[in-house]
Order: structure tokens, then sequence, then C-alpha cells
């Protein structure tokens, strides 16, 4: 039986104006990843994400899921912006911000029923978040921000989650409770992307990774294309960062996700 793949791109390419961010991009994710993409700012992650979820056009290219465009997929597929991208003081709150999940499932008039409250609530607790329901959004810290949005993305039941930095600006309480339910959705055969930074976390927290530099550096399961090499290709020669990988590298038969 042939792999089945989430996510598959071919020959994306986006500019900005005359500058190229995402050039000639293709890859294939198989279902049930927890992917990290991992590239230097500017390297087009955000974009990448943007891209697939059809909200910047780009030059050329084609992205499906199961086989199937955009369109036909967009509510299986759940979204976690940057958190500053967000209009913080809008007048709303946390669990009128989870129940913005359930949407896409309602009927014409968009009237959320008991159940989809109930279920609202139940996602933030999940996030440890229940407690705050009814705080106005905008006087949460941004750990418990960017916790309301995770609970969002849970409420959409999706197949395929997209996470633009969720880890940005958040204690290591959250960023632990954020992984162990990313951890959790791929268990149940959800595919997820996450952008992420901290190269120091990459082993311990994804089974894939994506290396992006406007093209594509390398992708495929960590313990394969993690290593030195790729890094220097996406990242350039910095010392520190090559430092960084070597002591990587040297732990790699440890603690590596299957």
């Amino acid at each position: 039986m042939s792999e089945k793949y989430a996510v598959e791109v071919e020959q994306l390419t986006v500019n900005y104006g005359q500058t190229p961010v995402l050039w000639d991009v293709c890859f294939a994710v198989p279902q049930g990843k927890l992917v990290g993409i991992i590239g230097p700012n500017g390297a087009g992650k955000s974009t990448l994400l943007k891209a697939m979820l059809g909200f910047v056009k780009p030059l050329s290219g084609k992205v499906s899921f199961f086989s199937e465009p955009l369109k036909k997929m967009f509510k299986k597929i759940a979204y976690v912006p940057q958190r500053s991208s967000v209009d913080w003081d809008f007048p709303i709150t946390a669990l009128d911000l989870v129940l913005m999940g359930r949407y896409g499932k309602l009927g014409v008039l968009k009237w959320p029923r008991a159940a989809d409250k109930e279920a609202a609530r139940n996602a933030l607790n999940l996030v440890g978040m229940l407690p705050f329901a009814d705080r106005q959004i905008g006087q949460l810290s941004g750990g418990q921000q960017q916790r309301i949005f995770i609970a969002r993305a849970l409420l959409q039941d999706a197949d395929i989650y997209f996470m633009d930095e969720p880890f940005a600006g958040v204690d290591m309480a959250t960023e632990q409770a954020i992984i162990s339910l990313l951890d959790q959705l791929k268990m149940q055969g959800k595919t997820l992307f996450v952008v992420h930074h901290d190269l120091n976390s990459v082993d311990r927290y994804f089974d894939w990774v994506i290396l992006l530099n406007t093209g594509l550096v390398a992708i495929g399961a960590v313990s394969e294309v993690f290593h030195a090499e790729n890094i220097e290709r996406a990242y350039g020669k910095s010392a520190h960062l090559l430092d960084e990988v070597a002591k990587l590298s040297q732990s790699k038969t440890t603690g590596l996700r299957k």
C-alpha cells in the first residue's frame, strides 16, 4: 500500500513585490507527523504556512491536502497564527474566541448551541484555561493567550494543524503543555506543522523537520536530516550555531521520536 500524504506541495513560489520569499518548494508529508518548520529569520517559514492556507497568493505552484484542493478540505484544517498578529483589544472573552473554532461546523445562523459552548469549555480545560473563560482576551498573559488559540484549534477537530510560532513568548510550563497536546493529537493520527526557532528542542519535540531558507534545504525524519551540514546550508556559517548542532548530533542516539 502506498504511503498516504497529508500534504503535498509542488513547485511553490511566492514573491513579495520583486523579492522572492519562497522559491520552487516541493515536498510531501505523510499523515500523522509532527513537523517542525525551521530556518533563519526571513527564510519564508510563515509565508509557507500562509501560501499553503491560501492567505498569500503564490506566483506558481500547487498545494493539496489528502490529494484534494484546499477548498474541499478547509473545514479539516486548523490554523494558529502568530500571537503578534492578533488584535488583543477586541472585546471578546476567552470562551468567545475558542467558540470561533466551531463556526465552520455551525448552521446558517452560526449561533452556538449549548453543546458547542460545553465543547469550548472542555477545550479550555484541556489547556488549563477554564478559570479564565470569561476574561477579556487582552487581559490574559502571553502564555495564556497562546493557550486559548490552541484551544480554538482543538475545537475545530481538524485533521491538519498549522501553528505559527506557538512557543514564542511563553513560559516553559505553557511550552510543555502545548507540546504535550501536540503529541496527543499526533497519536490520534493528526498531522501538525509548527514554525519553530529553538534548535535545541527540535529533536525532542518533532519527528519530522522542514529546513527552509527561501528554497527547501531538507525535509524528512529528524534523525536523518537534522544535522550540522543541513543546518549550515540553511543558516550559513555560524560558529555558535554549529557548536550547538554538534552537541545535538552527539546526543541523537537518545530521546528521539519514532
